[in-house]
């Protein structure tokens, strides 16, 4: 992965767009040995418009709302419409480099569960 250049993944399934994302430093939900891998949905939690990642404040932006998440501080919610922060992925790197996610933090937009 480089840094600051998302990575377009579908978790818990192919209906659930998402995005990796490595930061560059350290951070509090971070994974890997640089702790600076997060994940994330990316529908927005108000109203499901799909984010866009801005690199330089290292932040996805809703262009519907204008919501703002944090992926520093674990998809906080920065500014907006929305009511609940980004759902962050728990990421588990194993001894060969592969990212897996095993869970999700928050309910997925659209979605009455997050279990399959």
């Amino acid at each position: 992965m480089k840094v600051n250049e998302p990575m377009s993944v579908a978790y818990p399934d192919d209906d659930a767009p998402g995005v990796l994302l490595k930061l560059g430093q350290r951070v509090a939900s971070g994974a890997g040995p640089d702790g600076d891998i997060v994940g994330f949905a990316s529908s927005c939690p108000h109203k499901g418009f799909p984010l866009n990642y801005n690199a330089a404040d290292k932040s996805m932006n809703c262009p519907g709302h204008y919501s703002r998440f944090d992926c520093e501080r674990g998809g906080q919610q920065i500014w907006g419409q929305a009511t609940q922060n980004l759902p962050q992925y728990a990421l588990r790197i194993d001894a060969n480099g592969d990212i897996f996610a095993e869970g999700v933090d928050e309910l997925l937009f659209g979605r009455l569960s997050n279990v399959l």
